[in-house]
């Protein structure tokens, strides 16, 4: 089944850009990002940011972007038969526009990736747009937040973001 990701959560002043590879059955179907419920990436932007899932979506974003955190998806589009990044069939991605986001956004300082897929598709469609960035930002792969990566309990993807923080 071919999938269309979103737009991004953005707005001026960007400093750190979260990367996903491209939203879930579940968060398709809810029409925002992280949409499935046992995905601990609201959980853990609620420790990080106060952009908790208790919140309605659009402060979680708003809250997001007031501390300079924009969320977009390394894969505008793809076929995906089934949920599982695994899934993604590699000659049917389409990167999103990184140069566009890097110019409209240029003071992303780091990349955090959530999860091993989304680092893969950046790198292998997307890394030339860094060179439009007065510096190239830092990257850093982080645990998935997905429940499909069950290796790590939340509480230690939590520690590891965090850590990416710092």
């Amino acid at each position: 089944m071919r999938v269309e990701g979103f737009p991004p959560i953005e707005a001026p002043g960007a400093r750190l850009l979260i990367l996903g590879s491209m939203p879930s059955p579940a968060s398709l179907a809810a029409g925002q990002y992280y949409g499935h419920p046992r995905n601990a990436f609201w959980w853990i932007m609620g420790e990080l940011f106060g952009a908790g899932p208790e919140l309605p979506y659009q402060e979680r974003c708003r809250r997001l972007t007031a501390a300079g955190v924009a969320v977009w998806d390394s894969l505008r589009a793809c076929v995906r038969p089934g949920s599982l990044d695994q899934a993604i069939e590699p000659a049917s991605e389409v990167a999103n526009d990184f140069a566009a986001l890097f110019e409209r956004q240029p003071g992303i300082r780091r990349i955090l990736f959530n999860g091993a897929r989304a680092e893969q598709a950046f790198r292998r469609h997307s890394l030339p747009a860094l060179a439009r960035l007065p510096r190239p930002p830092v990257m850093r792969r982080l645990p998935s937040t997905s429940p499909a990566m069950a290796a790590l309990r939340r509480e230690e993807k939590l520690a590891r973001w965090r850590a990416a923080l710092d």
